[in-house]
C-alpha cells in the first residue's frame, strides 16, 4: 500500500474517532446542561474550533515550516490530552449513573412498585452535578498529567541476571533511551539535557530503541546532532521504530551513521574482549516490511551463525517482537513503543497488543524490559507513568 494512502487512511480513522469524542464531550458538558444561549453557543464554537485545530495540525502540519507547525501542534496535542482525560471522566460518570439507575429499577421491580417519573428538573440537576464532578476530576487529572509530562525523564535503574554472561562482563551497564520523539514539540534543549544526563551515568553501551524522531532529516536533522556527544565504552547503537518509517527511515539510518551511531539492521555485534564477550543484536521495527526499501524485521538473519552458548541481548522497538525472539535464544530484549500507556487508562488498550507494557516482564524464557519512553508523543502529558532514562546493569548469574 502506498505510504500516502496509508497516511490518509490513518488520518481518516483517527479523525473519525476524535470527532466522535468531541461530540460526546460537547453533548455531556454543553448540550445536556441547558446553559444560557450565549454560553451554549460560545462553548459550541470553541469545541468546533479545537476540532478544526486538530484537523489542520495533523493533515496540513507536515507541509508547514517547522516553527509554524510547532505553534499549531503544541496546543492541538495538549487539547487532545485534555479531551482524552475528560472523556474518561465522563465515561466513568455515565457508568456510575447507569449503575444507580439499574439498581433503582431492579429494587422497584422487586418491590412491585412503579418507578417514579423523573421530571426534567431532576434530570437537569443530575446532569449538572455529574458535569461538575467531571470538570473537577478531569481538571485535576489534567494538572497532574501536565506536571508529570513536563517534569522530564527520571533515571530508572534495573539489574538483570543473565545465565550465559561471562563473569568478566558482569556489571556491564546499558543506558537505554527510547521513544524520544524529537520534532515539533521536543527540541534541542530537551535532547541536550538527555545527552548530558546519559553521559553522567558513564555507560558501557547506549541503546536507542526506536522512535527517535518525528520528521524528516531535511526538517529536523539538526535536532539529533547532540547525540554525537554521547560517550559509551562499547558504542552507541540504534534500531528503527515505527515513527522512523513515517519520517524517512532510509535517510535517518544514513544520517545517524554519519554522527557516529551504529545502526543495527538485522545484525549483531560482539561486546567485550576477545576472551570475554556477549552478543548484542538489533532488528528493524515490527512493521518495517510494510514500507519497502528492503527493510523488515529479520531475527534469523541477525542471529545466523552465532554461538548459542553466548549471551544474547536484543534491541527491538516493539515488545511483541519477543514472541519470536525466544526461539532464537534471546536472554534479554530491550524495547519501547508503548510509552507505558502514557495517559491512563490507555495502558489497558496497549496490553491488548503488546505482551509487556512497561518495566520488566517475561515472554517464555526471554526477559523483556520495556522503557516507558524518554520523551512523549502527542500531548505533553503523562498519567500513571513517567518518562525514563533506563540504566540496565547486566549481572552474571
Amino acid at each position: 500500500m502506498p505510504e500516502l494512502l496509508r497516511f490518509a487512511i490513518f488520518i481518516l480513522v483517527f479523525l473519525s474517532i476524535v470527532g466522535a469524542g468531541h461530540y460526546y464531550a460537547w453533548a455531556r458538558l454543553v448540550r445536556d446542561l441547558e446553559l444560557p444561549l450565549m454560553v451554549h453557543r460560545a462553548l459550541t464554537v470553541a469545541v468546533i474550533a479545537l476540532f478544526v485545530l486538530l484537523v489542520v495540525s495533523l493533515v496540513a502540519g507536515r507541509s508547514l515550516p517547522p516553527s509554524i507547525r510547532s505553534s499549531l501542534l503544541v496546543p492541538a496535542f495538549s487539547w487532545l490530552g485534555v479531551l482524552w482525560l475528560f472523556i474518561v471522566s465522563l465515561l466513568l460518570a455515565d457508568l456510575i449513573r447507569f449503575g444507580f439507575t439499574s439498581v433503582s429499577h431492579l429494587a422497584q421491580a422487586a418491590l412491585s412498585t412503579a418507578a417514579p417519573a423523573q421530571d426534567d428538573a431532576r434530570r437537569l440537576f443530575v446532569s449538572r452535578l455529574l458535569a461538575s464532578v467531571v470538570l473537577l476530576v478531569g481538571g485535576g487529572a489534567t494538572g497532574v498529567a501536565l506536571a508529570t509530562g513536563l517534569g522530564g525523564a527520571v533515571v530508572r535503574k534495573v539489574q538483570v541476571k543473565l545465565s550465559r554472561l561471562p563473569a568478566a562482563m558482569s556489571g556491564t551497564r546499558i543506558v537505554q533511551l527510547s521513544d524520544v520523539h524529537l520534532g515539533p514539540t521536543l527540541g534541542l534543549d530537551f535532547i541536550n539535557d538527555i545527552v548530558e544526563r546519559t553521559n553522567a551515568l558513564n555507560p558501557d553501551i547506549v541503546a536507542i530503541t526506536g522512535d527517535l524522531v518525528d520528521g524528516s532529516v531535511a526538517s529536523i536533522g539538526h535536532l539529533v546532532e547532540p547525540l554525537a556527544k554521547l560517550k559509551a565504552r562499547y558504542g552507541v547503537f540504534f534500531v528503527t521504530g515505527n515513527h522512523e518509517y513515517y519520517s524517512g527511515a532510509v535517510e535517518w539510518c544514513q544520517h545517524l551513521a554519519q554522527i557516529g551511531i551504529r545502526v543495527l539492521r538485522n545484525e549483531r555485534v560482539s561486546i567485550g574482549s576477545a576472551e570475554h564477550s556477549f552478543d548484542l543484536a538489533g532488528i528493524d521495527d515490527h512493521h518495517a516490511a510494510q514500507f519497502g526499501h528492503g527493510h523488515g524485521a529479520d531475527i534469523a538473519r541477525a542471529t545466523q551463525g552465532r554461538d548459542p552458548s553466548r549471551s544474547l541481548v536484543l534491541l527491538a522497538h516493539q515488545p511483541v517482537q519477543a514472541l519470536q525472539a525466544e526461539s532464537f535464544g534471546v536472554e534479554l530484549q530491550l524495547s519501547g513503543h508503548t510509552h507505558g500507556g502514557q495517559l491512563w487508562p490507555f495502558n489497558y488498550l496497549v496490553k491488548l497488543q503488546q505482551p509487556v507494557v512497561a518495566g520488566m516482564g517475561r515472554v517464555g524464557r526471554t526477559m523483556v524490559y520495556v522503557n516507558s519512553g524518554t520523551g512523549y508523543w502527542g500531548p505533553p502529558m503523562r498519567l500513571g507513568t513517567t518518562s525514563e532514562i533506563t540504566e540496565i546493569t547486566l549481572l552474571s548469574s
